[in-house]
């Protein structure tokens, strides 16, 4: 998911405990003194004033209620209980890698004339496919007018949720996809990349001509989609995301982060090795040491350039590892 927001950060499912309305109790959708019907009404003279034709507004919006359900799962605080290594092992499974592989082989045509396009290896567009939504199979089941309605209407971060509802209904009002059809997850991301509304206006795309920007049902356009997020992002075709290394004993943990960049030649110098021991890369691209852990004991990687566009894709550090590391795995260097 892409998702752009700290406030859900990184989708990172498999982490979450999630204490719900049973531990909460009720949950007020809104505390101020307005009915759901009035806000509507609102929306839709914003919509109006933006262009959106009224026929659109009057299918969208007719007859949709809060979802009490999307108020719990925002409201629900989540734990993480769960080691890095736990987490990475959980996303990048045997059969996730076999599942990826299978798909960079079946697509291989049109993974090919979106790696020409937007200079992103096809390894990565299917990672990525793989971890948002398991290759296409879990889109998520909620209406996403319906569930950015009801988080717009809530008092907590309406202004933004306002922005993506309008965004939505402008997305269903260039004929894209219907409101019914326009389902995703409970906080709006979308499709098979899982897109936020305005992320879906500024880079998703239409590559095969048809006159829709179809991320739902649609590979090609949900894979170019991808690749134009990722470029968009500064992604370089030329290199990889980072790998996995081994740091000396006596390394400066102040080193680690990404404010610190060195060249590759420049780790080496400072005792930093590949995982197996062996020396590193001599091409010298600018590099930094992440530690996704805290402590000495912290796996750590040497990432480059494209780990920072994952981040802007999804700006949580287990995302960004497991998204690299699973394009690794599928292949295709």
């Amino acid at each position: 998911m892409q998702y752009k927001s700290p406030w859900i950060a990184g989708w990172i499912r498999p982490l979450a405990v999630v204490a719900i309305a049973a531990v909460l109790g009720p949950l007020p959708v809104r505390a101020q003194q307005i009915d759901f019907q009035t806000f509507l009404a609102g929306v839709r003279t914003e919509a109006l004033d933006r262009g959106i034709r009224a026929q659109t507004l009057d299918v969208a919006l007719t007859g949709i209620e809060p979802l009490q359900r999307v108020i719990e799962l925002d409201r629900a605080q989540p734990e993480f209980t769960l080691t890095f290594e736990q987490y990475l092992a959980g996303r990048v499974t045997e059969g996730r890698v076999a599942r990826g592989k299978q798909m960079l082989a079946e697509n291989r045509e049109l993974l090919a004339q979106v790696e020409k396009k937007y200079g992103v290896q096809s390894r990565f567009i299917v990672a990525l496919w793989g971890l948002e939504t398991d290759f296409g199979r879990n889109t998520g089941g909620f209406s996403v007018i319906q569930a950015l309605a009801t988080l717009a209407y809530d008092d907590r971060r309406a202004a933004y949720f306002r922005r993506e509802l309008l965004n939505a209904l402008q997305i269903v009002d260039q004929g894209h996809i219907t409101a019914t059809a326009m389902r995703g997850s409970w906080a709006g991301a979308m499709g098979q990349a899982q897109f936020m509304p305005s992320t879906f206006l500024s880079a998703a795309v239409d590559f095969d001509g048809d006159g829709k920007r179809d991320i739902w049902t649609n590979k090609a356009d949900v894979f170019a989609s991808a690749a134009q997020l990722l470029a968009k992002n500064g992604w370089l075709g030329d290199q990889t995301w980072g790998r996995p290394v081994k740091v000396p004993n006596n390394f400066d943990p102040a080193l680690a982060g990404l404010p610190t960049q060195k060249p590759i030649s420049a780790w080496q110098a400072l005792g930093v090795r590949r995982s197996d021991g062996g020396d590193l890369p001599t091409r010298d691209l600018q590099a930094s040491i992440v530690l996704p852990t805290a402590g000495s004991r912290s796996p750590a990687y040497l990432v480059y350039n494209n780990y920072r566009s994952l981040l802007r894709w999804n700006n949580a550090t287990l995302f960004a590892v497991a998204v690299g590391t699973l394009a690794d795995r599928i292949g295709d260097d």
